[in-house]
């Protein structure tokens, strides 16, 4: 084996070289037999004479110039400031610990204290009204079994753009390539985009209603008329149900609540901000992951594609997902009405 080859697993490897050379064969065939080195075999049959071990000693090489102490003040400094960048962190250990410190340094640092800088999860942001709000929404709707969390219809609207030229976060590259075109994430200023409007239950999923632009009250009382009542119809077929939308303006708008009550339509009342406690928004996660692994390149695909993935969702996962409200209200309350991981 010549010099800087990989070593195999060595242990075995040792033990056969020492019996070899009890046995009296010569370091020379014991190094052809086993292709290994010369120097490899003289150096075990070595430290087996001087130690009559075949165990490797303990390597002394270059102490670390963070040790223990100095990991866990890095460690609880991380945490404490999870935004900061690495350079931000480098700059505070090196005036903490007063040594001179680089930033692959404090990077593989980090990753010795189990830490790892990852992309943030985006959540809504919440101020103290809301929080309280939506933690008293849990508290109330808690004890609501899973066969009530069934009889619901849940609606919500998304945006789907087509996904031209973005060729995802990261881009495998040399560092010499880094201005060769094919590794240039694209922009568009306006992306051609389309608005979809749906609505599932545990039984099944609802109409899909999709269109160009923005709506307004007017037109989302249409959707509710063509689309809503339709799929209320056919997936309850008559049995009593809830309809569940957010706090959009359209949805709250004095002509929509008139239109609603005139139809006799429960709206379950709805915490502001509150995306991650409804099952329709693991949907729409669901169809933009296959939007970015289908990739379609002109609106009449992306939207041909939203209508077929919308149609093979399996109904497992709608009960699934219907049947995760009563622990994601646990997680609300346990956090004081905070986001979720939902």
């Amino acid at each position: 084996m010549g010099r800087g080859s990989p070593i195999p697993p060595m242990l075995p490897i040792r033990r056969k070289i020492v019996e070899q050379y009890q046995k009296g064969v010569s370091q020379i065939k014991i190094a052809k037999s086993l292709k290994l080195s010369s120097s490899t075999v003289h150096n075990i049959i070595q430290r087996f004479r001087e130690s009559g071990t075949i165990s490797v000693r303990k390597g002394q090489g270059r102490k670390t110039i963070l040790d223990a102490c100095d990991l866990r003040a890095l460690r609880w400094h991380c945490i404490i400031y999870r935004n900061a960048t690495v350079m931000e962190i480098t700059a505070w250990a090196q005036e903490y610990f007063q040594k001179t410190l680089s930033v692959n340094t404090i990077y593989r640092a980090i990753r010795r204290c189990r830490l790892k800088l990852y992309r943030p999860k985006k959540k809504p942001y919440l101020n103290m009204i809301q929080k309280r709000r939506c933690f008293l929404w849990a508290k109330a709707h808690l004890k609501w079994t899973v066969a009530k969390w069934k009889t619901v219809l849940w609606s919500d609207e998304s945006k789907f753009e087509v996904l031209f030229g973005k060729l995802g976060r990261h881009v495998i590259r040399t560092k010499e390539d880094k201005d060769n075109p094919s590794c240039y994430q694209r922009s568009v200023q306006k992306p051609a985009s389309l608005m979809v409007w749906g609505c599932m239950s545990a039984c099944g999923m609802g109409s899909l209603h999709i269109w160009k632009g923005t709506i307004n009250a007017e037109r989302y009382i249409q959707v509710l008329e063509q689309h809503m009542l339709p799929s209320r119809r056919r997936l309850f077929q008559g049995r009593p149900c809830i309809f569940q939308h957010d706090n959009a303006r359209p949805h709250t708008a004095s002509i929509t609540t008139s239109w609603l009550r005139r139809r006799r339509i429960r709206v379950l009342k709805w915490p502001a901000c509150s995306p991650d406690l409804s099952p329709i928004e693991n949907i729409w996660r669901i169809i933009k992951r296959k939007m970015r692994q289908r990739r379609p390149k002109t609106v009449e695909q992306l939207e041909a594609c939203i209508r077929q993935e919308w149609d093979n969702i399996p109904i497992p996962k709608l009960e699934q997902l219907v049947s995760s409200v009563p622990r994601r209200l646990q997680t609300v309350i346990k956090r004081r009405g905070d986001a979720t991981q939902w």
